[in-house]
């Protein structure tokens, strides 16, 4: 060692935590943490806006240049990539530690199988549940009229949906299921209040659409959380959570304004 050099703290010291601390946060405050904030100021504007929650739209993917389908389409394609830009991020901190990357929270191509039979079931589990209670929400006045998608018709519409359909599961089940549950665990947060964490987390970002919103899918992050804890893998729940929002999206864009259930802005 050099004269006048101090050592470094040992492998394991306090400044690891504090490392992996502000390493979440960050990561947390350029995704689903910012969306969160996001959410709760949106659903505030909601709430003091006049009329009620259920007269008033929660618009998922939208026309960002309306009149102009190749320009619209390269902003489409641009938010899908930057919002997986956290995701790689996440990856790059994992391979950091000394781990396989994504691989060492269940997202790979090992078990295609059972990741997607595991996920088609809680899909359909999940995805009506989650439907049945959002139109009853809504009907009680506690949820706006979530509006998946309003994208002219163009050709490709369809791909797009599906396209965010993926980012959105990849997104979130990386971050809020595989990587947040990690780091708190290695910050010696128990089982359950991580889980608390996670769950809450993943309600806050969907406040957006409402009461409604936050406490189904706070519901949802719960099963989420338990499920991954038993599998050990995030594959499935990114399989599920893709489906889920396809049928949503897909099937918005199929049915609105053909069925009488389906509310529509």
């Amino acid at each position: 060692m050099a004269p006048g050099t101090r050592p470094g703290p040992p492998p394991g010291a306090a400044v690891g935590r504090r490392t992996l601390r502000s390493e979440t946060l960050l990561v947390l405050a350029l995704s689903l943490g910012a969306s969160a904030v996001s959410s709760l100021i949106s659903f505030t504007g909601a709430l003091t806006r006049p009329g009620g929650l259920k007269d008033q739209a929660a618009h998922l993917n939208a026309s960002h240049a309306p009149g102009r389908p190749w320009l619209d389409l390269s902003w489409q394609v641009f938010g899908i990539a930057t919002a997986l830009v956290p995701v790689f991020l996440v990856a790059h901190l994992l391979l950091r530690e000394g781990v396989p990357g994504l691989r060492a929270i269940g997202l790979d191509r090992d078990r295609p199988g059972f990741d997607l039979t595991r996920g088609t079931g809680l899909a359909a589990a999940v995805g009506g549940t989650g439907l049945l209670f959002y139109l009853g929400v809504r009907a009680a006045g506690f949820n706006l009229t979530v509006v998946p998608e309003s994208l002219p018709e163009v050709w490709w519409k369809i791909p797009v949906l599906v396209a965010s359909a993926v980012q959105n599961a990849v997104l979130e089940e990386v971050v809020v299921v595989g990587y947040l549950l990690r780091r708190l665990g290695q910050l010696g947060w128990t089982p359950a209040a991580a889980l608390v964490a996670s769950a809450v987390l993943r309600g806050s970002y969907h406040l957006y659409q409402g009461v409604g919103g936050f406490l189904g899918n706070m519901a949802m992050g719960v099963v989420f959380v338990l499920l991954y804890r038993r599998w050990g893998r995030v594959g499935p729940l990114v399989a599920a959570h893709a489906l889920i929002d396809v049928v949503a999206f897909v099937g918005y864009a199929l049915l609105a304004g053909e069925v009488g259930w389906l509310p529509t802005a």
